[in-house]
This record gives C-alpha cells, sequence and structure tokens, in this order.
C-alpha cells in the first residue's frame, strides 16, 4: 500500500474544488493520458470519469468511479488499469493551521493481476509518482481562479 502525504498552501475546499473537476484528472494525475468524458454528476458516488491510462500506443481506454466522498474532506476511487488490475485510491483532506491542507494519498491494489505483483520497488515506484501527483494538485489548487456561481 503506498502512502503519501503533502501540504498544499490553501484551504480544503479550494483542493476538494480540483479533485472534484473530473476534467483536471489528467492534468495532476501522473500515467493518465487523457479525459474522454466525465458524468455530469462527478464526483457523487457511482459516476465515473472516462479516461486513457498510459504512453501511446500502448494507452488503455478505462475509467475511474467514485465509492465514495465527503465533500472538501475525502475522495475514494477505484481507479482502472485494465488489463492489468484495478487500484482503489483515498484522498484525505486536513486542514493544517491557516489556509493550509495535509492531502493524505493512499492507494493499493485489490484485483487483478498487478496484486500479485505487488511488491515493496512496486511501493517506492507508486510512492514517487503520488508525489508528483500531489505537487501538481498543488500547483493547480494554489494557481487556479474559483469560479463564481
Amino acid at each position: 500500500m503506498a502512502r503519501t502525504e503533502h501540504t498544499i498552501g490553501t484551504t480544503p475546499d479550494r483542493v476538494f474544488a480540483v479533485l472534484a473537476d473530473g476534467w483536471t484528472y489528467s492534468d495532476w494525475v501522473v500515467g493518465t493520458a487523457h479525459i474522454r468524458a466525465v458524468d455530469r454528476d462527478y464526483p457523487d458516488p457511482g459516476t465515473a470519469l472516462h479516461h486513457k491510462v498510459g504512453p501511446w500506443p500502448l494507452a488503455v481506454r478505462d475509467k475511474s468511479v467514485v465509492l465514495d466522498r465527503e465533500p472538501d474532506r475525502m475522495l475514494l476511487l477505484r481507479v482502472g488499469l485494465w488489463p492489468i488490475g484495478e487500484g482503489v485510491v483515498r484522498l484525505i483532506l486536513t486542514p493544517v493551521g491557516d489556509g493550509a491542507t495535509r492531502v493524505t494519498m493512499i492507494e493499493h491494489f485489490p484485483g487483478g493481476p498487478i496484486r500479485w505483483l505487488y511488491t515493496r520497488i512496486n511501493d517506492l515506484a507508486m510512492h514517487w509518482r503520488n508525489k508528483e501527483s500531489l505537487r501538481r494538485l498543488d500547483d493547480l489548487a494554489t494557481r487556479r481562479v474559483p469560479v463564481s456561481h
């Protein structure tokens, strides 16, 4: 299980706004090549974002489904990685002082062949990947102009 933490210099609602915008997924998740579609009520439980994973010409069409969410606090996704398997990613947002958020990303692989190939080396590789993903999430959350409705 890969566990990665990163503190972002903005509030949980700003971070969650990026997580809730499925169209930004490929901007911050390392390895996601393209967002094909986002279900209308994303990130409600049961909704999905449809994406391509991996480099061309090996990119695979798959989707990530929201299993649970608590606005401004947590997002739980089942991420598609077929044909190698599937992962479950939990993003936990914790306020830290004034105007900062600790994001904890926990990822594991309960389904498919990848679960049998999982080793400490894979855990280190996933930690590096997730560290970069959270750095990109930081960039989006701190530089994004909030949308007023």
